[in-house]
């Protein structure tokens, strides 16, 4: 449920002793420099993020790309080069030659593959993939493009296109205010779960927050303004269909009698969400590790994906967050995407500078282990660069 991110944002110091790094030296510093030491580090950033944590970050590169090579300008910016592809990165220092902040865009290959190649690659991954490319009305490419697979929070085009239906109907507008209610508020990724109980918002509001950073509980609000009803319209096979938060308490691994339940009883599952509502959130710590019941999820083939897309694309709220695509290539990029242990997809609606139309969406699940992510934003990178 939360949406893959591409910026990743560092806060290091420097050694006292020492003169200020360049920018160059600084991001040279992550990748060369082992082990990564904490008195690198801010005290405001260490409160939010662990050492551990960022060679994690530095790690994953390096077993997605292979040995690295160096540090290359770019304009402004950066590339840092692998021996199997290139990530785009962006610094910048403060006065004592700390880095304030460290933008890593989705890896680039070193060499152009074919769409043929890269379906390939596709079929490597363990698990089931599932691409479809689209260009105007018409398919492009694809792979197994019927499955049915889970999407993480790519199901939020569905929530935002039911309310777009019913703000075209006249039913309700973009700046009519609804107080947020607690039985709303749900886990992390966003923000509004923090928000005092009866802050008002209005719906364009929480549409924003749902599709810029996957708020899910801008998202659990939205489906109950709008009404499940009006969701599983134009999402059959997901009935019910899940709030976020129901999908967390389901989750929890101290709930699985509830679980057990609902697997054995696909008919009578409705029956469940009202005793779900009185049990509380679990610790968001229980996703952090490999997939946890990836089949309590939201479903859809990605030609259904783009079926949505097609239909909100156009709002101003689908652009704020590109993915990894990189704006500057295109005339216009909307965007979402969702992942959870297991799950991952990224939908992407493209108008290239020659005014051609695009959507591309590629989904893996994989039940057993965690997905490589960089090898995924990878391939799906070099998709996307086959269409400019």
């Amino acid at each position: 449920m939360k949406c893959w991110m591409v910026m990743v944002t560092l806060l290091l110091g420097l050694g006292l002793a020492q003169a200020p790094l360049t920018p160059k030296a600084a991001l040279e510093r992550l990748f060369t420099e082992q082990p990564t030491r904490p008195e690198w580090f801010a005290p405001v950033f260490l409160q939010q993020v662990s050492v551990a944590q960022v060679e994690a970050i530095l790690a994953q590169l390096k077993q997605t790309l292979g040995k690295y090579e160096g540090v290359e300008p770019e304009g402004p910016n950066f590339r840092v080069v692998f021996e199997q592809g290139i990530v785009p990165a962006q610094i910048s220092l403060d006065a004592q030659g700390r880095i304030q902040g460290l933008f890593f865009r989705p890896p680039q290959p070193k060499k152009a593959l074919s769409p043929e190649q890269l379906l390939a690659e596709y079929r490597k991954l363990p698990g089931q993939v599932s691409v479809w490319v689209q260009e105007g009305s018409r398919e492009r490419l694809n792979l197994n493009p019927e499955a049915v697979l889970a999407v993480g929070s790519s199901f939020k085009l569905a929530v935002l296109e039911a309310l777009r239906q019913q703000i075209e109907a006249g039913q309700r507008r973009w700046s009519d205010t609804v107080p947020l209610r607690p039985e709303w508020k749900s886990l992390p990724s966003g923000t509004l779960q923090n928000l005092p109980d009866g802050t008002p918002l209005s719906l364009e509001q929480y549409a924003t927050q749902m599709i810029s950073i996957s708020d899910n509980t801008a998202t659990d609000a939205l489906i109950a303004i709008v009404g499940r009803e009006a969701v599983e319209k134009l999402a059959p096979r997901n009935r019910p269909f899940l709030t976020t938060r129901e999908a967390f308490v389901l989750k929890n691994p101290q709930n699985r009698e509830w679980l057990q339940r609902y697997r054995a009883n696909p008919g009578d599952r409705a029956a469940l969400l009202a005793p779900l509502a009185n049990l509380p959130l679990p610790d968001a710590g229980v996703f952090a590790g490999g997939p946890v019941a990836i089949d309590v999820e939201w479903f859809f083939t990605t030609r259904e994906l783009c079926e949505l897309m097609s239909k909100v694309q156009a709002l101003p709220l689908m652009s704020l967050n590109p993915g990894v695509a990189n704006p500057a290539d295109w005339q216009r990029v909307a965007y979402k995407g969702g992942s959870e242990p297991g799950v991952l997809n990224l939908t992407t609606w493209l108008t290239g500078k020659n005014g051609q139309q695009y959507c591309v969406s590629a989904t893996w699940n994989n039940p057993q282990a965690p997905l490589d992510e960089n090898q995924f934003f990878l391939l799906y990178t070099s998709l996307l660069n086959t269409l400019k």
